[in-house]
């Protein structure tokens, strides 16, 4: 009988929680930079980005790193344990953790204004599309008309060898509206977005680059990375960002 009640008492507990916003939480990661704070929620379905993401922001792996590549109206990357190591300076750009992960590439999941996605090599080295272990993208992009989509519409069915992909409304109408990458769409792994601190990133993407194709800032712009659990709750209330079902 005892055991019975006990599991009566975790039941109402679990559903109590629930209703007062304690349970359950969002799996979130705060980059602080000098700039300011970007706050980004993970995917849950893309799992395995999402718990390598976390990994390694839980061991400081990011921590020191640099924001190595930016291009301003496109993204700003970083993730590269090389970026921390002054005697790797001139590798920047080619280190990780030693693995790959493999594609998550799911037709909900597009480069929005903010989206977050992981840096890969190139299909004619890495045709399976795999993921760089810790090297990461966030989208800054800008608005794109109608005609300019077509144009990448054609060129994502070419490189992805799939003549049916399309964008759908929300993807237009999000490209059109506030901006983005769409032509990379389909071909990398997008595993979280922005909730708040797209400031910081715009700020981050003005900032100037050497004059090659490193697109490294002349001004080192380093990160610290924290996980973080939120409720639902406080996303709404505090950042007024909904969780979609």
């Amino acid at each position: 009988m005892r055991f019975a009640i006990a599991g009566i008492f975790l039941a109402l507990a679990l559903v109590l929680g629930s209703f007062s916003g304690g349970s359950p939480k969002e799996d979130v990661v705060l980059i602080k930079t000098k700039y300011g704070n970007i706050l980004i929620w993970l995917y849950k379905d893309t799992p395995k980005h999402r718990d390598n993401f976390i990994k390694l922001s839980n061991q400081g792996f990011f921590d020191g790193t640099m924001f190595h590549r930016v291009i301003n109206t496109f993204m700003i990357q970083g993730g590269d344990p090389y970026s921390a190591d002054p005697k790797m300076a001139d590798s920047i750009g080619n280190g990780g953790p030693g693995y790959e992960i493999d594609a998550e590439i799911l037709p909900n999941h597009f480069h929005k204004r903010g989206a977050l996605a992981a840096a890969r090599q190139s299909d004619d080295i890495n045709p399976l599309r795999k993921s760089s272990g810790s090297q990461f993208y966030i989208v800054q992009g800008k608005k794109w008309s109608d005609e300019e989509l077509n144009n990448f519409l054609r060129r994502i069915r070419t490189n992805t060898k799939n003549e049916q992909f399309n964008f759908t409304e929300e993807q237009i109408r999000y490209y059109k509206t506030f901006g983005g990458t769409p032509q990379l769409d389909q071909q990398y792994t997008v595993f979280g977005e922005v909730i708040s601190g797209m400031a910081v990133v715009d700020s981050i993407a003005a900032v100037k680059t050497n004059a090659d194709k490193n697109n490294r800032p002349i001004d080192p712009i380093t990160m610290d990375v924290n996980v973080v659990k939120m409720t639902r709750k406080s996303l709404e209330e505090k950042y007024f960002f909904v969780i979609p079902n």
